[in-house]
């Protein structure tokens, strides 16, 4: 074999090793991006009357995204009984696992965000979030040592 299809065969099978290795990671990092992003939504309506506070089922998510099965099943289509209706738009996958947070204190304005709980979230999603990153650059930090032979 020559030495251009080896140095091909191997450049294909590294990417091919680092594509998979980090599709875990992104797929972690775009549900923890999506999940801080719920989470930033509650504390910013903490004082909207009737606002529930929702949270993403992160290990369901992760579990269904990495069993390349998606949430809800295929989305369900209304039916337009008028020209005019608008279409419905179907939801990301992600949005099956996205439930509403049981109610630690009742508010008279029907508001269920609790203050406590929404910060402690949003410091533990951001330290998984950070960590992620941190695997990320030490796998293509690896990966770089490896191809440049140090």
């Amino acid at each position: 074999m020559n030495y251009a299809l080896q140095s091909a065969i191997l450049g294909e099978t590294m990417k091919n090793l680092l594509e998979r290795d980090l599709s875990v990671h992104r797929t972690a990092l775009n549900l923890q991006a999506y999940r801080q992003q719920l989470l930033a939504s509650n504390i910013a309506n903490a004082d909207t009357p009737n606002f529930k506070a929702r949270d993403l089922q992160f290990r369901e998510a992760m579990s269904a995204a990495l069993g390349g099965r998606q949430g809800g099943g295929p989305p369900l289509a209304l039916m337009m009984t008028h020209a005019r209706h608008l279409e419905s738009k179907p939801g990301t996958p992600v949005d099956a696992f996205v439930r509403y947070r049981s109610e630690w204190q009742s508010a008279v304005d029907g508001n269920t965000v609790s203050m406590d709980a929404e910060r402690a979230a949003f410091a533990e999603n951001t330290v998984h979030y950070e960590a992620s990153i941190t695997f990320i650059n030490g796998l293509l930090r690896t990966m770089q040592q490896a191809i440049t032979g140090q």
